[in-house]
């Protein structure tokens, strides 16, 4: 990192972005944007205490109810989503949001002033690793609302595709803390230095590496994949094959982990549809339309093994869909495997 980097806060340059923007459209900001990503920053801040203290105090395991994937919800995951919904409820910047955790969408009532930013969270991916001490996080997706400012949002403010989004990003709490974010014109990400509370620039303009090295994948699964997943991984394991043979498998079962590797290292993340449904378990508006954008924009792509993740238009809050991201060309390998099966 350059000298002039050090110590540039989030929110400084957060700043500093929307003045460019400005410089090249002739919008003024109003600070909103920023006002909004530092309230997601508060939000990590506080979970990323709580979960250093997981292990001191009473919020491991779980608590008793499954959420709307019927999937058992942990201590951490309820206080996640009730942390995000409450501050980005109060923040006035927000008309209307979706939880991974909750059914419907989850409305801004008055005295909230209705802002103009719909957005799509997933409080703590990963939680049922916190028990074991794994790099567990929170992913969330921002759109521009269609309605007015000052309206209650709607529906069709959050159900729109990832490639309308305004800003996506992550936050990874693992041996430290990082947000890493894009609003279209680059990635970003901020470690948190827990003397002063600030979330300070770390890796300025993320591009990832040409050479994908590691493939990350359940191949606990191998018995329910198609056989183009299964030629594909075949494939890009085998010291021989070529293009993009001789990969190494990394898999950590926490999706914010297993990507923000991949992100920093070059590699691709699968989790296929499988043979018997034709769809994947991961969740379009939390988890694969705003690691798609991400990916985009530091040169990756995402699929679903048919079509582009961006492009996906959503059918539901809670749609599944297969994911496959990282390394542009390996994903499009993966695409041409998956081609070659459906044309045959």
């Amino acid at each position: 990192m350059e000298k002039s980097q050090i110590g540039t806060t989030l929110t400084h340059h957060v700043l500093i972005n929307q003045r460019a923007h400005a410089q090249r459209t002739g919008e003024q900001p109003s600070g909103d944007f920023s006002e909004l990503l530092n309230q997601i920053a508060v939000a990590g801040k506080i979970i990323s205490a709580e979960v250093n203290m997981a292990g001191l105090a009473d919020i491991l395991g779980v608590a008793g109810r499954t959420n709307v994937q019927g999937e058992q919800v942990m201590k951490l995951d309820v206080f996640a989503n009730h942390t995000f919904v409450e501050i980005l409820r109060r923040s006035g910047h927000v008309g209307i949001m979706a939880s991974e955790e909750v059914d419907d969408p989850i409305d801004v009532p008055e005295p909230h002033f209705p802002g103009k930013y719909a957005i799509a969270f997933d409080p703590l991916d990963g939680s049922s690793n916190i028990d074991v001490n794994v790099s567990i996080g929170t992913i969330f997706s921002i759109h521009r609302r269609r309605g007015p400012v000052g309206t209650p949002g709607a529906p069709e403010d959050l159900l729109r595709p990832g490639a309308e989004l305004a800003a996506a990003g992550y936050i990874i709490y693992g041996s430290s803390t990082m947000l890493v974010y894009t609003t279209g014109h680059g990635v970003h990400g901020f470690t948190l230095d827990p003397s002063v509370g600030e979330f300070l620039l770390s890796h300025e303009n993320i591009r990832i590496p040409e050479k994908c090295g590691t493939y990350s994948v359940n191949e606990g699964n191998t018995s329910t994949w198609t056989p183009a997943t299964q030629k594909f991984v075949e494939h890009v394991k085998s010291p021989d094959a070529s293009p993009l043979g001789g990969m190494k498998a990394r898999y950590i079962g926490s999706l914010v982990a297993d990507f923000h590797r991949n992100l920093m290292k070059g590699g691709i993340f699968l989790y296929p549809a499988d043979a018997a449904t034709g769809k994947g378990k991961l969740r379009l508006l939390y988890e694969a339309a705003p690691l798609a954008f991400v990916a985009k924009q530091a040169g990756g792509y995402a699929s679903t093994g048919y079509e582009d993740i961006l492009a996906m238009q959503p059918d539901g809050l809670h749609q599944r869909v297969p994911l496959i991201i990282g390394n542009r060309d390996a994903v499009e390998l993966y695409e041409r495997s998956v081609s070659a099966e459906t044309s045959t």
